[in-house]
Order: structure tokens, then C-alpha cells, then sequence
């Protein structure tokens, strides 16, 4: 089902936002701190996944609130796969640069000249072999524990991963061998080469966190808000027209008014048809949509209705 927003709740936009209350925001807030400053205790060597999206972007202000602006005591750790949005990676760059954190990238394609990615065909998408890469740095880096911006509501196997989520010493998940957080008491004992994976925003929904950008006036790609974009209907879903996904034969390009809800790969992430231009608007297209950001946009997701936990058991973040 193409995911498209109906432009008419954009027009309401002052009378909805006067009634909508954003004062949960600051116990998720709290929350996330708590988490955040819990990581830094419990871990010798942690890192936060920084990617440039919105998810990641609202950890760092978390993380700026948790810690003071410049003292984030933990590098930024980002896997490139060669294949993402020009717009996203040089707002990741200057983002970083603004607050003085160190920043590690390691990318896919070095994963291949090692052998260790082999790609079925050369236009095979790359989204998947970001685990062997990843699993590759927390072994260079000796890390103990990776944060990053995943949500329960984004997808059904993120919603049963706890918020400290152990990985064994292959990097795997094991959905059945989850341990248990009760009253926020987080049991965070490793043994030799495993590691875990801290999601911080697990309990928050998208609209939380565009209601948060929103409120704290944080800045995102411009790739999140509405622009004119070449696309393809394929499969439901609104296809960008690259380089590395062109219009295949007897496809009708056309030039729609679109913004992203998600950003990764170019190769499988998809648009939405919206004119949604700030993030109020978006605050109220968010109210009215019925299908999770990963649903509507991700066509890695859609090869079977269990592929997330599959990538997940393997390494995937």
C-alpha cells in the first residue's frame, strides 16, 4: 500500500498542535538519559551508532543533555555501505565536527576487498552486509556495548528486543535468551568478546520523536521534509529514481512532491508522497498515518514478514 498522507490534516495544523500535549516528552527524555549516563557507567569501551537520521540526531540531544555539549563520552560509530544519501552523510560529518565528537566510520566496500562481503551480483543491495562490517569494528574497537535509535513501534521484531540487548560472541540476538528488565534495573554482565546493543528510544513512537524535533528545534537532512523528487511506483511503494535504482522498462517516471520518514541505503529506502515542509507538519501527517515508517518506505523489509528478526539474529543492528 503506498503511503500517502492526506494534505487536508496539514491545513488544521495550529488547532491540532494547541490541543496536543508534548508533556510525556519529558519523562521519554528522562528516560533516555538515564539510559544513556547508565552506558557510560556500566561499559568500558561504548560507542552510539550515529547514522544522520532523525533517531540518531534525538539521542544526541539527549545525549548533549546527559552529558554537557562537547563532553559525549563515547565515539560515534557509523557503518557506510557506499550507497547512502549525499544529503545525509555530509549532515552526519558536520553534525559531529559541531560537537567536537570523535567520529569512526568503517564501509562496506572494505569489507569486500577483504573477502569478507561477497555480493551475489554487483547491483545487489548492501543493507544486509553492514552486519559482517559492523561485527568487523566491534572487533577492532574491542567495543562492549553499541547504542542505537531503535524503536518497538518502528517493527514487530524490534518490538520484543529488550532495551539492553545481549549479543553473544558470534554478535547474534537470540530472541529466546533475553534477560529480564524489571523496574529499570538493567543486568549488563558480559563474558569475553560479547557484547551488547542499548536502544535508549526504544519506548518512544515516531510521533514522540517528531513531536521532540519539533519542541527542541533540532536540525535534520533536508531529505526528511518535503521536496520535488523523480519517481517510479513499484510494488506499492514510491521508488527513487538514482543511479543505483533507475526506472526499469515500461515504468513511468514521474516528479512528485516527497519527503523520507526513514533514511538508509538508498538501494531499499523509499519516499512518501507529502507536502509536509516543517516538523509541526509533520507532527500532524504522523497522527493520521496507519502504516509504521519502515511498512511504508523500506523495501529490505518486504522480502518476508520475518527478514528483520533474520538480520537481527545475524549481527544487524
Amino acid at each position: 500500500m503506498n503511503a500517502r498522507f492526506n494534505e487536508t490534516h496539514v491545513s488544521h495544523e495550529p488547532d491540532l498542535l494547541a490541543k496536543l500535549s508534548n508533556s510525556h516528552l519529558d519523562a521519554l527524555e528522562e528516560e533516555t538519559i538515564f539510559i544513556l549516563r547508565e552506558v557510560a557507567a556500566a561499559f568500558e569501551r561504548p560507542a552510539l551508532l550515529f547514522s544522520g537520521g532523525k533517531d540518531s540526531l534525538v539521542m544526541l540531544k539527549c545525549a548533549e543533555k546527559a552529558f554537557g555539549v562537547g563532553r559525549i563520552p563515547y565515539p560515534l560509530l557509523m557503518i557506510d555501505t557506499g550507497h547512502n544519501f549525499p544529503e545525509v552523510t555530509a549532515f552526519r560529518d558536520l553534525r559531529a565536527k559541531e560537537l567536537g565528537a570523535e567520529l569512526i566510520i568503517r564501509h562496506v566496500e572494505d569489507s569486500m576487498k577483504r573477502g569478507t562481503v561477497r555480493l551475489a551480483h554487483p547491483d545487489e543491495p548492501r543493507n544486509a552486509h553492514q552486519s559482517v562490517t559492523l561485527l568487523e569494528a566491534i572487533d577492532e574497537f574491542r567495543f562492549d556495548a553499541l547504542i542505537g535509535g531503535a524503536r518497538r513501534d518502528e517493527e514487530k521484531a524490534r518490538a520484543k528486543e529488550r532495551i539492553f540487548s545481549h549479543r553473544d560472541s558470534f554478535g547474534q540476538w537470540q530472541p529466546k535468551a533475553q534477560r529480564p528488565e524489571l523496574w529499570t534495573l538493567f543486568n549488563t554482565r558480559l563474558q569475553p568478546g560479547e557484547h551488547f546493543r542499548v536502544f535508549p528510544i526504544s519506548n518512544w513512537t515516531e510521533l514522540d520523536v517528531w513531536q521532540y524535533i519539533e519542541r527542541e528545534q533540532i536540525a535534520l537532512p533536508s531529505l526528511y521534509y518535503a521536496h520535488p523528487r523523480k519517481i517510479v511506483e513499484r510494488k506499492g511503494l514510491l521508488v527513487p529514481v538514482t543511479e543505483l535504482t533507475p526506472a526499469r522498462a515500461g515504468e513511468e517516471v514521474v516528479e512528485k512532491l516527497v519527503r523520507f520518514r526513514t533514511l538508509g541505503d538508498i538501494t531499499c529506502t523509499c519516499p512518501v508522497d507529502s507536502p509536509a515542509a516543517t516538523a509541526a507538519e509533520i507532527v500532524i501527517e504522523t497522527l493520521a498515518a496507519d502504516v509504521s515508517e519502515r511498512g511504508s518506505t523500506r523495501m529490505d523489509d518486504k522480502t518476508s514478514d520475518a527478514s528483520m528478526e533474520k538480520r537481527k539474529k545475524d549481527g544487524y543492528f
